[in-house]
């Protein structure tokens, strides 16, 4: 039997899940460092859907996915666990979770771009006055002299938010290469692949910068370890199967839309919890934001 909306449901369900990621992820960066965080919480997603696909499935690893699915979704591994998250994370850190996942709903409006000039997907007049707006939107809080990391210089401000832009332009290539590769395949199956890559990724770069010895010291740090495995939970294993879970039952801009919703959900946990100062311009912003997504993917 299926669930009426199921696409839409997982949609909003990965958006609050992207909030309390985001969240743990800025509070264990700031303490031990955005590299240390990105493989940790991959190898603790990979962990995750090890355990799931195998009571799920029988075996812990999409063995039975076809050369196709693991050709694609492994490059969008790439593209979005270790250029993206690396890059996003590296915003959380400078600039602060709300102000980078703000940032994060220009990924329909980058993924459409994209999709014009790789997959001939055409862009309608109302689809450019939408990528106007949602630009307009995050440039009204992104544009301000200081960001939300606190005392930050307005260069580390700048900094954070090319960190920022970076990761959405690649967690958008990694969206339209999940499309593609994952078909009608298992969701979460389809993210173990793409974790997969993502493991074998960070590895690979923790070795050549020779920070092993600042994930060690990660792993030592219990408080941050915490915040790590949460984010790890709602992140790489629930919050990104959701995604491709959305993204298959739904048409991929109502999806991302929805899920570009995370800006102004994250709004009130981080004055809540961080003591964020949110004003009018960030509040209006963020709307404006999400109203141009909205519009893009308008039918």
């Amino acid at each position: 039997m299926s669930i009426p909306f199921i696409g839409e449901i997982a949609a909003l369900l990965t958006a609050c899940c992207w909030v309390i990621s985001s969240l743990s992820f800025q509070t264990a960066g700031r303490k031990v460092g955005s590299l240390p965080v990105n493989i940790i919480r991959i190898v603790l997603g990979f962990l995750f859907l090890s355990g799931y696909l195998t009571i799920a499935r029988g075996a812990p690893i999409p063995l039975d996915a076809t050369p196709h699915a693991w050709f694609w979704l492994s490059l969008s591994g790439v593209a979005g666990f270790l250029f993206g998250d690396l890059l996003l994370f590296k915003a959380f850190v400078v600039v602060g979770a709300r102000t980078s996942m703000l940032v994060m709903s220009s990924v329909p409006v980058q993924a459409a771009v994209i999709g014009y000039f790789l997959m001939d997907e055409t862009l309608t007049p109302l689809g450019l006055i939408g990528m106007a707006v949602t630009i307009g939107g995050i440039a009204l809080v992104v544009l301000k002299k200081n960001g939300d990391a606190g005392d930050g210089s307005p260069r580390d401000h700048k900094r954070g938010l090319l960190y920022a832009f970076g990761g959405a332009f690649g967690q958008a290539v990694g969206l339209i290469l999940s499309k593609y590769g994952m078909g009608d395949f298992d969701p979460f199956a389809a993210t173990q692949i793409r974790v997969i890559t993502g493991v074998i990724g960070f590895i690979a770069l923790v070795t050549y910068l020779g920070a092993w010895g600042r994930v060690t010291a990660a792993l030592r740090d219990i408080r941050s370890m915490g915040f790590i495995a949460n984010g790890a939970f709602f992140g790489p294993f629930i919050g990104v199967s959701l995604s491709l879970l959305a993204v298959q039952h739904a048409p991929t801009g109502i999806a991302a839309t929805i899920m570009s919703t995370t800006p102004v959900l994250i709004i009130a946990p981080a004055v809540l919890i961080f003591k964020e100062k949110v004003g009018l311009r960030e509040i209006t912003g963020a709307l404006i934001a999400v109203a141009g997504v909205a519009l893009l993917f308008l039918r």
